[in-house]
């Protein structure tokens, strides 16, 4: 049990490290999270006609219209500017508790993955990285890569680069660390 918590908490700092300078050091993020010499005008503006905290997409049809309300909506809208808002009544961030669950989360999900590893029949490194890269291609195809066929993101190759070095990283680990060690 030892070993497990050793491989799930070096595992875990290994993506939160990777999530981190993805983010801080190499700045993969930009493009969805442009700065805009606007930010006081718009937030004004957003804060002027959106009192309720939520996701809002510019423009939109009221909900219940009919099929040929929504169809000569479509057509009206096609090839012009949208939006799509997060929007927040207050602004509060605190990095420390957000850092500190994003570790756990991360070390968590490393300790499921060493549950599925610890399925194999005598698992090599090679089978442990290649779990590791499925991981990341799935969680990548059902959540980042959906969410972009519906609402394009501006950072998916981002997102797809931490995914895979992230998990790469931690299964070039965890193939090293599990298999030669005994319980």
């Amino acid at each position: 049990m030892k070993r497990t918590i050793i491989g799930a908490i070096v595992g875990g700092l290994i993506i939160f490290f990777w999530q981190a300078a993805s983010h801080v050091a190499f700045n993969l993020h930009e493009p969805s999270q442009m700065y805009t010499a606007s930010q006081d005008s718009v937030l004004n503006a957003l804060t002027k006609h959106l009192k309720k905290e939520g996701g809002y997409i510019l423009p939109r049809l009221e909900n219940e219209q009919d099929m040929a309300q929504a169809e000569e909506f479509a057509k009206s809208v096609t090839g012009k500017p949208w939006a799509r808002i997060q929007y927040y009544t207050n602004y509060q961030i605190s990095m420390q508790d957000n850092m500190i669950r994003g570790l756990i989360v991360d070390i968590f999900l490393v300790l499921l993955v060493i549950y599925l590893i610890k399925q194999l029949k005598a698992p090599k490194m090679r089978d442990i990285l290649g779990l590791c890269l499925v991981i990341a291609v799935l969680v990548f195809t059902n959540s980042t890569y959906t969410q972009h066929i519906w609402y394009p993101v501006f950072d998916l190759r981002a997102e797809l680069i931490d995914l895979v070095v992230s998990w790469a990283l931690c299964g070039l680990w965890l193939g090293w660390y599990l298999p030669r060690r005994a319980e």
